[in-house]
């Protein structure tokens, strides 16, 4: 297929090499005209030559609606615009129909998978209309991980956001969980070695992950985590989960401790907080150390 990609930062311009390494033709734009293959958005518009033209836009939600408002003006009848980033689930329907009263369709679609994604696959998570989500299957298919599994059709408008916003609140509770547990076997003087704890967990254990072979790595360039601050911000979406579960009247009391937690780094050094911001800058690049390590060869295990 054919597709525009709006935002070629961390995750817009690897999703826009995955897509080409997988055959697909993507014209992108970014505000960085060296990373942009057009000067705006109309040149990108005009580059599209397929039925129904179809864009994809990952940009920071404070810039979102004007990019909406201004592809609203340059797209037709029967185009699809998919929103990729990590936006509030409560607008979604309000975006569809303020594209719609235009004729263009929209797609709103979580995204997970960091800066792995672009060599093992992004977990998407879509709402919208099934009709929408059959056109642009192929770009699903393309951007997932190999397998049957890695993206679910969520339910409507909203439905991909607010399973992407889920998935990160239980994202902060199992960071969390591995950065208190890695907290206290540092300060028990019987432990002596406090990596080859956590790579021994990696095989065998049920608390085995990705996060934990992110763990392993970081701890194996940094044992005591000294080069890193213990600060990890929040995104938004683990504060949009409690709002949520209030709304619902769902108990989340591990997901809000986790929350409540990222508070905490912003305080005093927090330790259980240095391992939160490296699990952060191991699968996403969210560096805030003197000295970056680099990204090695960590893949993320087989689905368990």
């Amino acid at each position: 297929m054919q597709l525009g990609m709006v935002g070629l930062g961390r995750m817009g311009g690897n999703m826009a090499a995955r897509l080409r390494a997988a055959g697909h033709s993507v014209v992108g734009y970014d505000t960085n005209a060296a990373l942009s293959d057009v000067p705006d958005l109309p040149g990108l518009v005009a580059r599209l030559d397929g039925s129904p033209r179809v864009v994809w836009v990952m940009v920071p939600v404070q810039f979102l609606d004007g990019v909406l408002d201004e592809l609203a003006g340059l797209l037709g009848e029967g185009d699809i615009v998919i929103d990729g980033g990590n936006t509030k689930w409560t607008g979604d329907q309000a975006r569809a129909d303020r594209l719609g009263a235009r004729g263009v369709h929209f797609i709103d679609c979580g995204v997970s998978g960091g800066v792995w994604g672009k060599e093992y696959g992004y977990a998407l998570m879509c709402g919208g209309d099934a009709a929408d989500v059959a056109v642009v299957q192929p770009i699903f298919d393309a951007l997932k991980p190999a397998g049957e599994v890695g993206f679910v059709h969520a339910g409507g408008h909203g439905a991909g956001h607010f399973a992407k916003m889920v998935h990160n609140g239980i994202e902060y509770s199992m960071m969390q969980a591995y950065a208190e547990g890695w907290e206290l076997l540092e300060k028990a003087e019987v432990v002596h070695d406090v990596p080859a704890i956590f790579d021994s967990w990696r095989e065998g254990t049920v608390i085995r992950s990705w996060l934990l072979d992110l763990i392993a790595r970081a701890l194996s360039d940094d044992p005591h985590l000294e080069k890193i601050r213990g600060y990890a911000d929040d995104s938004g979406e683990g504060r949009w989960t409690v709002d949520a579960a209030i709304d619902l009247g769902v108990p989340v009391p591990a997901l809000t401790a986790a929350l409540f937690a990222r508070f905490v780094s912003r305080q005093d050094e927090s330790p259980a907080m240095k391992l939160v911001a490296a699990m952060r800058n191991q699968f996403g690049g969210h560096a805030v150390q003197a000295e970056s390590p680099s990204l090695g060869e960590v893949s993320p295990p087989a689905a368990r």
